[in-house]
C-alpha cells in the first residue's frame, strides 16, 4: 500500500494542475475567443521547446495545459479537438525543429571554439549517444518535462542524423500532443484516461532502456 500512495499523490497533484489550468484556458476562450484561444495554446506548446520557456514553466508549457485544453474542449462547443489536437502535435513538431537547428547552428559552433579535454570529451560522448540511442531519446523525452526542452538542443549540438531526429520528433510530437490532448478530451467524462495516456510513454521507455542494454552488449563484444 505504502508503494502505491506516492504514485497515486503524484496522479492526484497533476489532476489538480490540470483543473486549475483548466479555469485559466476557459477565461482564455472567454476573453479571447476560439481563434485567439488556438493560437494561446500552440504558441506556449511551441515556445515551451522552441524557445526554451519550458524551462522555466513546465507547467504552463506541457502536460498540464494541454490535458487541460483537451477537457476544456470536451465542454465546450466553441472548441473542436480536431483542430485543436492537430494544432498541438504540430507546434510540439515544430518546436523541437527549432530547438534542433538553434542547437545544430549556434550551440555547436560556440562550443567548437571553447578550448578544454574535458569538454572534447563531454562532446565526443554526447555524439556517441545520440548516433546510439538518440532516436528513442528525443522520442522519450517528450514525456518527460525537462528533457523535452534539452534534448532538441543537445542533440543539434551533438550533430545527430537529421533524418534520424526528423522521424523521432514525429513520432514523439504526436504521440504526446494528439495523445494527452485527447486524454483530456475523454477525460471529462472517464477520469482515469490520463493514467491510461501514460502507457504511451511506457511503450517507448521500455524501448529505450531494451536499446540501452543492447548497445552495452555490442559495445562491450567489440571491446
Amino acid at each position: 500500500m505504502a508503494s502505491v500512495t506516492p504514485k497515486y499523490s503524484e496522479f492526484m497533484d497533476s489532476v489538480l494542475l490540470a483543473a486549475a489550468l483548466t479555469g485559466q484556458v476557459t477565461e482564455w476562450l472567454n476573453n479571447y475567443g476560439p481563434f485567439l484561444f488556438y493560437l494561446i495554446v500552440w504558441g506556449l506548446v511551441f515556445a515551451g521547446t522552441g524557445f526554451f520557456i519550458g524551462a522555466f514553466i513546465p507547467f504552463i508549457t506541457g502536460d498540464s495545459l494541454i490535458f487541460a485544453a483537451g477537457v476544456l474542449a470536451a465542454t465546450n462547443p466553441l472548441i473542436n479537438i480536431w483542430v485543436l489536437t492537430i494544432g498541438v502535435g504540430l507546434a510540439a513538431f515544430v518546436g523541437d525543429q527549432t530547438g534542433f537547428v538553434l542547437g545544430r547552428h549556434f550551440g555547436r559552433p560556440y562550443l567548437d571554439k571553447r578550448e578544454g579535454p574535458k569538454l572534447k570529451s563531454a562532446i565526443a560522448k554526447s555524439e556517441k549517444f545520440y548516433a546510439d540511442l538518440g532516436w528513442w531519446a528525443v522520442v522519450v523525452a517528450r514525456f518527460m518535462p525537462w528533457a523535452r526542452v534539452l534534448v532538441p538542443a543537445i542533440a543539434g549540438i551533438a550533430r545527430m542524423n537529421y533524418y534520424k531526429f526528423l522521424s523521432a520528433n514525429l513520432i514523439g510530437a504526436l504521440a504526446w500532443g494528439v495523445g494527452l490532448t485527447l486524454a483530456g478530451y475523454y477525460a471529462a467524462t472517464i477520469p482515469a484516461v490520463k493514467t491510461g495516456s501514460y502507457a504511451i510513454a511506457t511503450f517507448f521507455i521500455v524501448g529505450s532502456v531494451a536499446a540501452g542494454i543492447r548497445s552495452w552488449l555490442h559495445n562491450r563484444k567489440s571491446a
